[in-house]
């Protein structure tokens, strides 16, 4: 009896012996084959290791009273006291919120600028004049975004640019961004205007796949520049902008704090505190480091979750997802 079950067992373990040494030996040759793509591959590989991977050891301190002087390994164990704390805090409300509007914001209006600017230059036939254009359009992105917020500022200010064009239509002068109203409009639409150019070069390499005896076939059965559009180029980038949209909707509970630190202040934090910019004055002003670690934490949970979900439902209605 013992004996046949060792049998059944060895019997068992040789077809996953068998996978496992194909394989490794599949594994081989490719490597062998693309050697110098798997060189190349190295130092990324190396970078997100370093940078991205072994920084989450510290993500410990979320559930500990971290201490610098202890190190990471110091401190006692509270469980979810930090989570417990900015769940019933008083601005928890407040960050959620406005994180949330703001990237809705971006995800309304940015994300279909790069695609219709990219539709719009797909149309011009003039070389020349499309390089101009694309080169006009990528500049802002390679602008430091500290510039960037001090443009913000200097255009916003009473005796701005935009205080100017306000005044040509009869309106009154005023320091827009005093006014909480304005800053999620003033933050976005900067965004859009430094984003929008560098947004377009992923479609248009979609753009330039388009097999060009469709648009002829278009053509002679009468089919003008709208049509054309919107049934050949529309549909062959659409996986592309599917793609991006799961990818965007990913990020929905996270926005970077960098320029809305440089550009907010105590008047409009009402709507223009979000997540990473409390976490910024909890943890480096106030040293709650490990309050800090949870809410950060608590957010990336959360767009891996939306991810997650984008990406099922895409699956789902079109067939289109990133696994």
């Amino acid at each position: 009896m013992g004996n046949s079950i060792v049998e059944m067992g060895y019997k068992k373990a040789q077809p996953e012996n068998n996978r496992r040494k194909a394989f490794f030996n599949m594994l081989k040759k490719d490597i062998i084959k693309n050697k110098y793509v798997y060189i190349m591959a190295i130092p990324v590989v190396v970078y997100y290791i370093i940078f991205d991977y072994w920084p989450m050891y510290g993500v410990q301190i979320a559930f500990k009273d971290f201490n610098p002087t202890e190190g990471i390994m110091g401190g006692d164990w509270v469980g979810f006291k930090h989570f417990l704390s900015f769940f019933n805090g008083h601005y928890f409300g407040r960050v959620v919120r406005n994180t949330l509007i703001i990237n809705l914001y971006d995800l309304i209006w940015g994300f279909p600028a790069p695609i219709a600017l990219a539709l719009l230059l797909n149309e011009v036939y003039n070389k020349s004049f499309k390089k101009l254009i694309q080169t006009v359009i990528y500049m802002p992105h390679f602008i430091s975004g500290i510039v960037v917020a001090g443009i913000i500022i200097s255009f916003s200010a009473r005796n701005g640019f935009i205080n100017d064009i306000i005044e040509m239509f009869g309106g009154t002068r005023a320091n827009l961004l005093m006014r909480p109203e304005l800053f999620r409009t003033i933050y976005t639409g900067s965004k859009i205007w430094q984003g929008v150019g560098w947004g377009t070069i992923v479609y248009l390499a979609a753009l330039s796949g388009v097999d060009v005896q469709l648009y002829e076939a278009c053509i002679i059965d009468g089919g003008n520049r709208w049509k054309q559009m919107a049934h050949i180029t529309l549909p062959s980038i659409m996986p592309t902008i599917v793609t991006l949209l799961i990818l965007n909707i990913g990020k929905l509970m996270s926005e970077g704090a960098g320029r809305i630190i440089l550009i907010y202040n105590p008047l409009t934090y009402e709507t223009a505190d979000i997540i990473s910019s409390y976490v910024y004055r909890r943890g480096l002003q106030e040293f709650d480091y490990s309050f800090s670690t949870a809410v950060n934490l608590l957010s990336t949970v959360l767009n891996f979750l939306l991810l997650i979900s984008a990406n099922w439902m895409s699956r789902k209605v079109n067939e289109t997802s990133l696994w």
